[in-house]
């Protein structure tokens, strides 16, 4: 026979947490180490793979942190260099290390257009694609379009046709419209905006005002 205190140690020794194999992590260990799975999740952002701003005075004469990659792309003009953990995603990078906010995260599925900006001339889902993807390349945000004491043309028409209300997909919004104004291929009719539009959500329901602004703004968008 057993004795039940002698069961109830050995119980509690094998649940317990400082006995546990090496190689088998607790639930607490997991948990602190699970951001590492945004890369194998479709680049999900996973709040735990925030860039980490590299210093400008030791940039070139230091190497990345540990656990970081150096990653160097011009953004709205300017050259910037980051160190990012490899699951960080590009929206993340713009908003949170170079205090660009106007990018917006919405969705965070690549469905709703906030998030959008170009990329080398292409509209892209920032919230899909690792900032470590974009060493050398070219980045435009809403910032780049313009600022409240100089406007570029499209911000005036979307600001002259009311077309946003809470604002918070303007910026993808207009990122896209900029896109397909530049591109030849795309009808001008307002159905043919509204085709090329389709990957923007506005829930407040601003179609119309986001199609008379654009067309306003045709041929005073340069590429």
């Amino acid at each position: 026979m057993t004795d039940d205190s002698d069961s109830t140690q050995s119980q509690d020794a094998t649940s317990s947490p400082d006995t546990a194999a090496p190689y088998s992590p607790s639930r607490r260990r997991f948990i602190k180490n699970i951001g590492l799975s945004g890369l194998a999740a479709g680049a999900a952002s996973t709040g735990f793979g925030n860039a980490v701003a590299a210093e400008t005075a030791d940039a070139d004469t230091h190497g990345p942190a540990a656990g970081t990659q150096r990653v160097s792309f011009k953004i709205n003009g300017e050259p910037t260099q980051l160190d990012v953990t490899p699951n960080t995603v590009l929206l993340d990078a713009i908003r949170h290390n170079l205090a660009m906010p106007g990018t917006k995260k919405g969705c965070d599925h690549g469905q709703c257009g906030a998030c959008n900006v170009h990329v080398n001339g292409t509209v892209i889902n920032s919230c899909l694609s690792l900032a470590v993807m974009h060493d050398g390349d070219e980045i435009t945000t809403v910032e780049g379009l313009g600022d409240a004491d100089n406007l570029g043309a499209l911000q005036r028409a979307f600001l002259e046709h009311d077309g946003y209300q809470c604002g918070y997909c303007t910026a993808g919004q207009m990122m896209t419209a900029c896109s397909i104004l530049a591109d030849k291929r795309i009808g001008t009719s307002d159905r043919d905006v509204r085709d090329a539009m389709s990957g923007n959500i506005c829930r407040c329901g601003a179609y119309k005002n986001i199609v008379a602004a654009i067309q306003d703004a045709r041929g005073k968008v340069s590429g």
